[in-house]
């Protein structure tokens, strides 16, 4: 009965004709470059974090580890405490910051960890970028709040921010939202909201290496376990687990049916989405979310396009300046959003 219940109500509907490749793909050779290799080799610290630690305090650790792992650099941008409307949040503002052009950035960590200070080396670069305001919010995270209330903060901040800025109450000029991995999910979930809802949709959106199935059914969340150098050890094992199980699993764990558009948002109407730009490394174990979500998304005629770089761990464009291929990622993006909102 389990079986049947997670096979035909909670998976959804297949999704493999949207396999398909699609998009630009962006490779500097084929190995793995030094910085690269340099990258992976960094990622062992998750592995000394959370050695000889009692499982309860995984999250715990990885929290700290996460909010420090950038602590030591320094930023030509400045860091103010905001409160959009009830949701914690902070400005980043880089010099000559417009307050009219507003970035929503949030972040990612598996819906359990991470912050604004966490991926402040993203949003910098998101507010030199635009040219504007970045909004990086402080979602309530599991396990101590529901996945709901992280999504409704996205909502709150997004209407908040339609009307606010660092200097106070003022409508927007331009609006653009952004996220990696589950912030990535977070974005596109947004997005088809605002536009269900009738809210000013943004300019532009870009998702990170974003997860869009909460069912964990594209191919490459098992395919690309041992490519994969940061998600890899931390949910390889989840590979090994018949779907079915992790159905229920994702079921008890949010009380929300994995298979729904609001955290599935690639299983939800993909039309009159604003333009959105994905990044996905060809190597990880998202790679298929992102494709599934493209080729969806522009069959139901939305302008959403792909790119993915070959030999990246997941996220790396949080790895700059350091990683050529992330301060490559990173001027994509520029552009990406130049266009869609010209300064």
């Amino acid at each position: 009965m389990a079986w049947a219940v997670a096979h035909w109500h909670l998976r959804g509907a297949d999704l493999s004709a949207f396999d398909g490749a699609v998009g630009e793909g962006f490779t500097r050779g084929d190995r793995p470059s030094d910085e690269a290799l340099a990258v992976v080799a960094s990622l062992g610290g998750i592995k000394q974090v959370l050695r000889g630690t009692p499982l309860r305090e995984h999250t715990t650790a990885l929290r700290k580890y996460m909010d420090e792992i950038f602590a030591g650099r320094t930023f030509d941008a400045r860091f103010v405490p905001a409160d959009a409307g009830g949701v914690r949040a902070e400005w980043v503002l880089s010099p000559g910051a417009n307050p009219a052009r507003r970035t929503l950035y949030i972040h990612g960590g598996a819906f359990m960890m991470g912050s604004p200070r966490s991926h402040r080396t993203l949003t910098t670069r998101f507010s030199a970028m635009t040219g504007g305001a970045v909004l990086a919010i402080d979602y309530r995270l599991m396990p101590e709040h529901t996945r709901r209330a992280g999504i409704e903060d996205c909502r709150t901040a997004y209407r908040w921010l339609l009307a606010n800025g660092p200097k106070g109450a003022a409508q927007a000029q331009a609006m653009f939202v952004a996220g990696d991995s589950a912030g990535g999910n977070l974005t596109l979930s947004l997005i088809a909201w605002i536009r269900d809802t009738g809210l000013r949709a943004p300019d532009a959106a870009v998702a990170l290496s974003p997860l869009t199935d909460a069912s964990l059914a594209s191919p490459s969340m098992r395919t690309h376990v041992h490519s994969d150098a940061m998600l890899g050890p931390l949910f390889g094992k989840l590979a090994r687990v018949p779907q079915w199980m992790l159905l229920w699993a994702g079921w008890l764990r949010t009380r929300i049916n994995p298979s729904d558009p609001v955290v599935s948002p690639v299983r939800g109407d993909l039309s009159r989405l604003p333009p959105v730009l994905v990044q996905s490394s060809e190597v990880e174990m998202l790679r298929d979310d992102a494709r599934r979500y493209v080729n969806k998304a522009r069959a139901a005629g939305s302008p959403v396009r792909l790119q993915t770089w070959n030999h990246m761990v997941h996220v790396w464009q949080i790895f700059n300046p350091e990683l050529t291929e992330a301060r490559d990622a990173l001027a994509e993006i520029g552009r990406f959003l130049g266009e869609a909102a010209p300064p």
